[in-house]
C-alpha cells in the first residue's frame, strides 16, 4: 500500500468551500486551517471566519496511486503547487512525546500541552494543566497544523 502524503494547492480566489467540496467528491483527504477574524463593519464589529493561509489547503494523496492530476483541473482549484512538473510532499510531522503546543482555537485556546502519546492511528495524547492538576486530553489526527 502506497503512503499517503500532504501537498500544497492553491484555489481560486474565494473559491475555497467550491475546492474542498469538489476534492472530497473525487475522495482526497483536505485541511484548511481556519481563524476567526473580527472586523469593523460600520457600527458593529462582526467575527467571520476565514482560512488561516488566504489562497493555500493541503491535500493528501498517495503520489503514485492517487489520480492526482485530476485535481488541477477541480472546479474551485487553480493549481497543485509543483515543482518541474511533480509535486512536492510536505515534511511529514516532527511530533514527539514531550514536544510542547499551544492550543491554537476551540475551549482550550491559548493553552501549552504537553504531548503524553502518540498511537497507531497518528491521534494525539495531552496533557494540560488546570488548576495544578494535569489532566490528559485527545486532539485527534495529527496534521499539518
Amino acid at each position: 500500500m502506497s503512503t499517503k502524503h500532504w501537498f500544497l494547492l492553491q484555489y481560486k480566489p474565494n473559491s475555497h468551500r467550491l475546492a474542498l467540496r469538489n476534492l472530497h467528491r473525487q475522495g482526497f483527504e483536505t485541511f484548511l486551517p481556519m481563524q476567526d477574524v473580527t472586523q469593523r463593519h460600520s457600527t458593529k464589529f462582526v467575527q467571520q471566519r476565514r482560512p488561516l493561509f488566504p489562497g493555500y489547503m493541503f491535500v493528501s494523496f498517495a503520489l503514485d496511486t492517487a489520480p492526482w492530476h485530476k485535481i488541477n483541473s477541480t472546479v474551485g482549484v487553480a493549481r497543485l503547487v509543483s515543482f518541474d512538473g511533480q509535486p512536492k510532499a510536505l515534511p511529514p510531522d516532527q511530533f514527539a512525546p514531550g514536544d510542547e503546543l499551544q492550543v491554537m482555537s476551540g475551549p482550550f485556546a491559548e493553552y501549552v500541552a504537553t504531548i503524553e502519546t502518540i498511537d497507531a492511528e497518528q491521534r494525539i495524547w495531552l496533557l494540560m494543566e488546570f488548576m495544578g492538576q494535569k489532566r490528559g486530553w485527545l486532539s485527534g489526527r495529527s496534521r499539518c497544523s
